[in-house]
């Protein structure tokens, strides 16, 4: 590839001046966010009718205000901050979706796309970018779409594993110079961090970790220095695994799928990650329907999937996705992974959350869901629930001893009224320990 590529860019507005009215638009996400062009795409007053689909993107995300919404209608596969409201008023729209099914739908032709938004790494000298810190369903974009027009920027780390793009898959390109947006780790508050500690306790020497992005799973990371010979084959991870690794407590060596590597399919935190992943050969990026594919994470030992949840009902219900009809996120790679780690040989599939909400006036172990709530691990797949309270387990347990057990590690404000509701609503006696009602 000749060290001259970045002659062939040219400016934002040139890359978008290939895109129609009506086209369907794939946009690639989280860190990777293609802002210049998206910004290019929102100046053009010409367009109209196009529909973007995406998972959650970061940045100001102006085609989904109020002012653009006959121009451009916003799908998400997974809902990030910035569509709740556009959602919430009708202005855009969401697909409940299993995370692993995603690329199937534009691979499929169920959802053709005209053009790929995407942001790469800049090429190596055989002219081969990659998808950086998403591949995801982008890598499925890329493959379906008619036309692929990219952000090729230098501050973007080059992935390895299933992430390249060759630069002759573009029909066209703007070369950038910027930062990408950064989560710093979060602080655990007393209640995530004792969470993290009982989540830890779980995990078992030689497990494979499933873990995303936030406090409590940062406060698990942190807790795991005494473990050995730990794997990671997960749909995300950040900063929290670094000290891991570096500290050879994570070394992939019991895998029995990818041995050696860390898998993910994308990566969301500081620049410090971004550094860790580029060029690093014991780092492989996947799309999502092979992260995510659950016969695939069960061949691997003692999967520990933890995952969290907005509201979780007596019967085990796990709310992940909505507050009532409100939609939060989206289904995502929950119940990819709570599926796969049952399926593990020694398999620990963990809903972990704070037993409140609202500053400890709202409980999130209730009798009941809100009316509209997303059920996103059935009670029949549901397995470990963690609060700062306690962890218990629900496999194969009654509807009275899951109720009891819920109950155990709801915030004690709210275990009476819980109890009585749950009598009211079963007819269970409580006293009774094998979940005979009383003659």
């Amino acid at each position: 590839m000749s060290r001259d590529w970045s002659t062939q860019s040219v400016t934002p507005d040139e890359v978008v001046a290939r895109m129609k009215s009506g086209d369907r638009v794939f946009v690639h996400g989280a860190a990777a966010t293609p802002t210049a062009l998206l910004d290019a795409m929102c100046a053009r007053a010409d367009l109209e009718g196009v529909t973007l689909y995406h998972l959650h993107t970061e940045g100001h995300c102006a085609f989904a205000e109020a002012a653009y919404q006959r121009r451009f209608r916003s799908v998400s596969l997974f809902v990030g901050p910035a569509l709740r409201t556009p959602i919430a008023e009708g202005r855009a729209d969401f697909v409940p979706v299993f995370l692993s099914e995603i690329p199937d739908l534009f691979l499929s032709g169920q959802i053709p796309l005209d053009v790929a938004l995407v942001q790469l790494s800049p090429p190596n000298r055989h002219g081969h970018c990659t998808l950086g810190t998403s591949v995801d369903a982008a890598m499925a974009a890329v493959v379906s779409a008619k036309t692929v027009l990219a952000e090729i920027n230098v501050r973007m780390p080059r992935t390895l594993g299933h992430s390249v793009v060759p630069m002759s898959r573009l029909a066209a390109f703007t070369h950038i110079d910027r930062p990408l947006p950064e989560h710093a780790p979060a602080v655990a508050s007393e209640v995530e961090s004792r969470i993290g500690e009982l989540v830890a306790e779980l995990v078992d020497d030689g497990s494979c970790l499933q873990l995303g992005i936030g406090a409590i799973p940062d406060a698990v990371l942190a807790r795991l220095g005494n473990k050995h010979h730990l794997g990671v084959h997960t749909e995300m991870f950040s900063d929290g695994l670094i000290p891991l690794v570096e500290g050879g407590v994570v070394t992939n060596a019991k895998k029995k799928v990818h041995a050696g590597r860390t898998i993910a399919s994308f990566v969301c935190g500081t620049r410090k990650i971004f550094d860790f992943v580029d060029d690093n050969q014991m780092v492989e990026m996947h799309p999502c329907d092979r992260t995510n594919d659950t016969q695939l994470i069960a061949k691997n030992d003692r999967v520990v999937a933890i995952n969290s949840a907005l509201e979780i009902d007596l019967t085990g219900q796990v709310c992940a996705d909505s507050i009532g009809h409100r939609i939060y996120s989206g289904i995502g790679g929950q119940m990819d992974f709570i599926r796969g780690a049952a399926r593990s040989a020694g398999g620990k599939p963990i809903i972990a959350l704070p037993s409140t909400a609202a500053g400890g006036k709202v409980s999130r172990i209730v009798l009941e869901l809100k009316a509209g709530a997303g059920v996103v691990t059935t009670r029949g797949h549901v397995r470990w629930i963690v609060t700062e309270y306690g962890a218990v387990h629900l496999h194969g347990k009654t509807l009275r001893e899951r109720g009891e057990a819920l109950i155990s590690v709801a915030h004690p404000d709210f275990r009476s009224a819980l109890r009585r509701e749950l009598v009211a609503l079963r007819h269970f006696d409580m006293s009774l320990g094998d979940g005979r009602q009383p003659s």
